[in-house]
């Protein structure tokens, strides 16, 4: 990729998360929302706020011998169960998608016209990433035959149902465990973007 493309593409970048920064209800949102895009997609990933915790709230005042007022609060009572805070975030997430539907459709077709790309999206609550849509895309490559040994080791395992599944599983799997070395390598991407955007003109 030449240097010049490769600046366009940054700036072009810059521009859509710019755009979507600008477009986007504040009250979406606890934060700006994390904007992933590629030649094909956009996908906005946005927190939602926590609910208080159940039972957080205080019992209801008393009065002691003396006449003071006293408050109590049970112990352990703001602790909330896994399976109570998966079905919470589940439901906040599936509220969002509803409340927000044709906002959301309307920002992507907006989008989609500017930018050329489909637009995605998902949200964050509780630490769970619920998403609500997601492009798939194919992407042709060559494998030498060891590489393809590889994928049909995985289709003969019945871990993927094909090669394309399998390379596909491949790629998930270098997501999730070369998450932050993947980040840094954008991050350093970026900063090299940076400096050759701020160099000398031809």
């Amino acid at each position: 990729m030449s240097t010049e493309k490769r600046g366009s593409q940054g700036h072009q970048v810059e521009q859509i998360r710019g755009w979507f920064t600008g477009r986007l209800p504040d009250t979406w949102f606890t934060a700006a929302p994390e904007i992933l895009v590629d030649r094909e997609e956009i996908t906005i990933i946005g927190h939602l706020p926590s609910a208080a915790p159940a039972g957080a709230e205080q019992a209801r005042t008393g009065t002691d011998a003396e006449g003071a007022e006293a408050t109590t609060v049970s112990e352990g009572s703001a602790a909330r169960s896994e399976a109570e805070t998966d079905a919470m975030a589940l439901g906040r997430s599936r509220r969002f998608r509803e409340e927000t539907r044709d906002a959301r459709i309307e920002i992507a077709r907006e989008a989609e016209h500017t930018f050329g790309r489909k637009v995605s999206w998902g949200v964050v609550c509780e630490n769970r990433k619920v998403m609500f849509t997601t492009l798939s895309v194919p992407v042709m490559t060559r494998l030498r035959q060891s590489e393809r040994r590889v994928l049909d080791t995985l289709v003969d395992a019945g871990v993927a149902r094909s090669r394309s599944d399998a390379l596909a599983w491949c790629v998930r799997l270098v997501g999730e465990h070369e998450d932050s070395w993947l980040s840094d390598l954008r991050e350093a991407l970026h900063r090299v973007e940076q400096v050759r955007a701020e160099g000398p003109r031809a």
